[in-house]
């Protein structure tokens, strides 16, 4: 069975798969080499790009980690979930006697990597701090998937499935405490998951209006053959960037699909802007494992020697994930001191965050390709950050042409 098929069978058929798991021949290196080292690049991939290239903060994305700093967060929750998938197994196996079961180590890692699944493929929430409460609710799945499996593979009598199982919570909160200082976990955001009906494999994500978006999960049937190559090669950069791709491909992204070239931007990054001047400019590409983005930014000054910051960063592939951050975010915040919103506007998401008194004010659009354009100042009004908006090419960079993969 390939690694997709069980990742589907065991999220929607649990009761019928795990005595399927049970009487496997099998051994720890095959469970760790075959499936979860594709599964635990998941979450450490997308958390290193919700805090590195998309960001956090409030109603809009302005708050990021280093890219050398997420770079070695990613590569140590990706070590770590391995890691603790084993002492977890060791735990349940440890515990079955106590709770009328037979010990077996084989058994109890079987239960341990498979009943993670959901915690894992919820990990690509992570790469957007508004999706993150959808990987929390994975989480309270795999949960569930362990519940139903303890009695199958350890043979513990069901009636004692409960409790067994809230032991191994609780070394499951400790497990993810130990994670959350070494990985700065995302705050959760109070959106929820939506439920598949009958046969149709959608995700559902319910936005703040009332709507829904979908999330197609039968699309990562297309990313199978990469999967298993990835599988076959033992390259942990092959798998994370296979889990990237289906990533993309659930999202409505084009894992084929590159951002546009450095050069490109450079048009965009006007000489003048009303009365702005720029003083600098760069362009850059990163690749982290796999993952290619494009930064263009530069810096404007007015007569008046006032200082504008801009910036647009394209995710490539990835953009499906960002399209849809925007489209579940909408919301206003207001103090005494500073002004927050964030809206819909002709498919495109807008975000302006300011303080009252003009020493600070940021606007983003997320254009209707998933290309981020931002405008910062710690002196201007956010009046002037909109006229400046206004006078760049968003309609040229939204229909700009992306190259492919060769």
């Amino acid at each position: 069975m390939s690694m997709i098929d069980r990742v589907k069978a065991i999220l929607l058929k649990p009761k019928e798969t795990w005595p399927v798991i049970e009487v496997e021949e099998t051994t720890p290196t095959s469970l760790y080499k075959n499936y979860m080292v594709f599964l635990a690049a998941i979450p450490a991939v997308c958390g290193f790009i919700g805090m590195s290239l998309v960001g956090i903060g409030g109603f809009g994305l302005s708050l990021r980690v280093p890219v050398l700093s997420g770079l070695v967060n990613m590569v140590v929750q990706y070590v770590m979930s391995l890691v603790m998938i084993y002492v977890f197994s060791l735990i349940i196996n440890t515990l079955a006697p106590s709770f009328g079961g037979q010990k077996n180590p084989l058994n109890a890692l079987k239960l341990a990597v498979y009943g993670a699944t959901a915690s894992m493929v919820g990990g690509a929430f992570s790469i957007l701090p508004v999706m993150s409460i959808l990987g929390v609710l994975c989480g309270l799945y795999s949960i569930y998937l362990i519940y139903l499996g303890l009695p199958v593979l350890m043979k513990n009598p069901p009636e004692k499935s409960v409790l067994y199982t809230v032991v191994i919570l609780l070394v499951g909160i400790f497990a993810g405490m130990l994670m959350a200082l070494m990985t700065r976990l995302i705050t959760p955001n109070p959106y929820t998951l939506g439920s598949a009906s009958g046969g149709d494999a959608m995700v559902r994500l319910k936005t703040p209006d009332g709507g829904e978006i979908k999330i197609d999960t039968s699309k990562m049937d297309a990313m199978n053959k990469k999967l298993e190559e990835a599988q076959k090669s033992g390259d942990p950069a092959a798998a994370a960037a296979a889990a990237r791709d289906a990533a993309a491909a659930m999202t409505g992204g084009d894992p084929n699909v590159l951002p546009l070239a450095p050069e490109s931007l450079k048009p965009y990054l006007v000489p003048q802007i009303a009365n702005f001047s720029r003083t600098s400019i760069s362009v850059q590409s990163a690749n982290a494992m796999g993952l290619v983005t494009t930064t263009g930014s530069a810096d404007y000054q007015s007569s008046s020697r006032q200082t504008v910051f801009l910036t647009i960063t394209d995710f490539g592939g990835m953009t499906g994930l960002v399209k849809m951050s925007g489209a579940m975010v909408s919301g206003e915040k207001e103090t005494n001191t500073s002004v927050e919103k964030t809206w819909q506007e002709n498919g495109r998401t807008m975000h302006h965050e300011y303080d009252k008194d003009g020493s600070r004010a940021e606007m983003k659009v997320i254009l209707k390709n998933g290309i981020m354009v931002e405008l910062k100042s710690q002196q201007a009004k956010i009046e002037t950050l909109r006229m400046l908006m206004l006078g760049l090419d968003l309609n040229g960079l939204e229909n700009a042409q992306r190259p492919k993969k060769s």
